[in-house]
């Protein structure tokens, strides 16, 4: 077999490997979990050091973060691994600065701690939209043409549905339901992402 049929195979086969590993994990298979943690390690490393910003404390909660996953995967239900994972290492990251932020004698008042879930909210948020646009930007060329620039407004360059609409001269509405229908086509078609 030539290198590049051998290439493409093995890029065949990253596109499953993660529900492959998922269920040879939850069938008790240690070796697909070190695989996964091979697989991710980076990625989940660089989230939790934008949170953290100490390579120390990003490897540790790294770790920690895995474990959580690991035991967290029974409750997974196939919507956006990465993301799912992002999710869980963000609010490891908060909970974990928030903890070395707090003295020994001050707890938590309510308004600390609605100000903190609120900043994991944003946090969370943010990542989550920068890996969408990171996405979109990569694989904008495969969406159907009539997709592409209602897309592109709304997700890279962040317009609202009211300036996308003004732009193109129709009613919001329509935006509104183009975005609908390209949604669909991209959790059908690139069905590891969440586009809700």
């Amino acid at each position: 077999m030539s290198s590049i049929c051998l290439e493409a195979a093995r890029k065949g086969e990253r596109e499953i490997d993660d529900q492959v590993l998922i269920k040879k994990i939850l069938s008790g298979n240690d070796h697909a979990f070190r695989l996964l943690v091979e697989k991710y390690r980076t990625e989940l490393f660089k989230t939790v050091y934008a949170v953290l910003r100490n390579q120390k404390d990003a490897e540790d909660a790294t770790q920690e973060v895995f474990i959580k996953i690991y035991h967290s995967l029974p409750q997974y239900e196939n919507q956006g691994f990465k993301t799912w994972m992002k999710r869980i290492a963000v609010n490891h990251s908060i909970d974990l600065k928030r903890k070395k932020a707090r003295k020994p004698e001050e707890m938590v008042e309510s308004l600390e701690y609605d100000s903190l879930a609120t900043t994991r909210d944003r946090i969370e948020e943010e990542v989550i939209n920068k890996e969408r646009r990171e996405l979109v930007r990569k694989r904008l060329g495969e969406l159907p043409e009539n997709y592409r620039e209602v897309i592109y407004d709304f997700y890279i360059a962040d317009k609202s549905y009211q300036q996308i609409a003004e732009e193109q001269q129709v009613q919001v509405k329509t935006i509104e339901t183009k975005l609908y229908r390209a949604r669909l086509w991209m959790k059908k078609h690139w069905k590891e992402d969440d586009f809700s």
